[in-house]
C-alpha cells in the first residue's frame, strides 16, 4: 500500500538527460553571447567607468577638512538642521579616526553614481507607467522579479558578461536599487487628486504643463521616499558587490566575515549605517522642503 501511494503521489519530473541538455544549451548560448558582444558592451560603459574613477580619485585626493566642510554645507542646504550637520561632523571624524576614510570615499562615489543613474532611469520609467496602464502591466512583473530575486543571482550573468570590477558592480547595484524609485514615482503621480487635474485642464494646461507643474510637484514626497529606498538598497548592495571587486566599505566587511574579524566588520558596518542615516535624513528633509515650495507655487 505504501509503495502504491509513493508511486501515485510522486511528482512527475523531467528526464534527467533532457534537463541536462537544456541547461548546457542555455549556458553555451550565453557564453557565446558574452564572447561575441562582451567587449562591445564593456566599451559602451567606458564613459561610466571613467567618470566613476575620476569621482573616486577626486574624493580620495581632496583633503579631509575640505570634504567635511563640503559635506556639512550640502547637509545643511538639504536639511536646514544643525543636528544633522553635527551628526555629519562626528560621523566623518570617527570614520577618519578609525582608518576608514578612503573606503568611505569609494563607497560614497559608488552610491552617488548608482543613485544618480537609478533616479535618471527610474523616474522616466515611473512616469511612463503612470501615464499608461499597459506600460504598468508590462513593467510591474519585471520589477517584481528584480525585487524578489536574490541579490547574488544578479552577479552571475553580469560577471560572465563583463568580468569583475567597478562597472559590473555598479550595474548590479543599479538593478537591485532601481525598483523603489520606479514604483513610487508611478504611485505618486497616480495619487494626484483628479480634481486638481481637472482644474489644470480648465485653465488650458497641456499634458507637459500638467506633468511638470501639477503632477510632479504634488508627487514629490512619494518620489523622494522612493529615492530614499533606492539609496538604502544601494548601500545594502555594497557588501555583496564587493564580492566582484568593488572597493569600499564592503570589502572589509567581507574580509571580516571570511576571517572572523569581529571588530573590523562592526566598525565598517557602522560606517555604512552612518552613511545611510545621513543620506536618509538629508534627502527626506530636502524632499519635504521642495514639496512645500512647489505646492505653494501650484496653489498660487
Amino acid at each position: 500500500m505504501a509503495e502504491k501511494n509513493n508511486v501515485f503521489f510522486d511528482f512527475p519530473e523531467m528526464d534527467v538527460e533532457l534537463l541536462r541538455s537544456i541547461k548546457k544549451s542555455i549556458d553555451a548560448s550565453y557564453k557565446n553571447f558574452s564572447r561575441e558582444y562582451g567587449e562591445g558592451i564593456e566599451s559602451f560603459f567606458d564613459p561610466l567607468l571613467q567618470f566613476l574613477v575620476f569621482f573616486e580619485k577626486l574624493l580620495i585626493a581632496t583633503p579631509w577638512p575640505i570634504l567635511i566642510i563640503v559635506f556639512c554645507v550640502l547637509a545643511y542646504l538639504g536639511s536646514h538642521s544643525k543636528k544633522v550637520v553635527v551628526g555629519v561632523i562626528l560621523s566623518f571624524f570617527a570614520i577618519g579616526y578609525f582608518g576608514m576614510w578612503d573606503n568611505t570615499m569609494r563607497t560614497i562615489s559608488i552610491i552617488v553614481v548608482c543613485t544618480f543613474m537609478a533616479v535618471s532611469l527610474g523616474i522616466p520609467i515611473g512616469i511612463a507607467m503612470a501615464r499608461s496602464d499597459r506600460a504598468q502591466s508590462a513593467i510591474t512583473p519585471v520589477l517584481d522579479i528584480m525585487q524578489t530575486m536574490p541579490s547574488f543571482v544578479y552577479l552571475i550573468p553580469i560577471v560572465m558578461l563583463l568580468g569583475i570590477g567597478k562597472v559590473p558592480g555598479v550595474i548590479a547595484v543599479i538593478i537591485y536599487a532601481i525598483p523603489p524609485v520606479i514604483r513610487l514615482t508611478n504611485l505618486g503621480i497616480r495619487l494626484v487628486d483628479k480634481e486638481v487635474l481637472e482644474a489644470a485642464d480648465a485653465f488650458g494646461a497641456n499634458t507637459w504643463q500638467k506633468l511638470t507643474r501639477v503632477q510632479f510637484p504634488l508627487a514629490l514626497p512619494t518620489i523622494f521616499a522612493g529615492i530614499n529606498q533606492t539609496i538604502m538598497m544601494a548601500l545594502a548592495m555594497v557588501v555583496i558587490a564587493s564580492m566582484i571587486g568593488v572597493k569600499g566599505l564592503g570589502q572589509p566587511v567581507l574580509k571580516a566575515i571570511t576571517n572572523q574579524y569581529f571588530t573590523l566588520g562592526v566598525f565598517n558596518g557602522l560606517a555604512i549605517v552612518a552613511l545611510a542615516i545621513i543620506f536618509d535624513r538629508v534627502s527626506q528633509s530636502y524632499g519635504k522642503r521642495i514639496q512645500k515650495h512647489l505646492y505653494g507655487a501650484v496653489n498660487g
